[in-house]
């Protein structure tokens, strides 16, 4: 697509990638929320994850994997919180799916209690 920033940015290599797959890459978060923070963007252009097909979704697991060990070689995290937004209703700023990877860490925050659940202030204690 020729207005998405992260087709422009993989058409010009401008990506740092750190690991890849025939659908995937990983690279480091450029506006990372903890140290270690990576996103698995699609190599295809879908404005977000339900357009992905099957076929690339069974490759998106072990990109996981891999993103959690290259977190692990460098940072010692005490959690993860792995997201995606899917549309803009649900805060999706860049029209092309990609997944944090999110590293936490003990008192990263004052409570963490209920993780991603606070998206939606109020929602995290229940």
């Amino acid at each position: 697509m020729d207005d998405c920033i992260f087709c422009k940015k993989m058409k010009n290599e401008e990506f740092k990638i750190l690991h890849e797959n025939g659908y995937w890459m990983l690279v480091n978060d450029g506006y990372e929320v903890s140290p270690g923070h990576m996103l698995i963007i699609s190599k295809m252009h879908f404005e977000h994850f339900f357009e992905t097909s099957h076929r690339a979704n069974l490759h998106l697991y072990p990109m996981i994997i891999k993103a959690k060990k290259l977190i692990e070689k460098k940072f010692s995290p005490n959690g993860y919180n792995i997201g995606l937004n899917a549309g803009k209703a649900a805060g999706q700023t860049v029209m092309h799916t990609h997944i944090h990877v999110i590293p936490r860490y003990e008192d990263d925050c004052l409570d963490p209690t209920g993780g991603i659940r606070n998206v939606i202030p109020g929602k995290g204690k229940y």
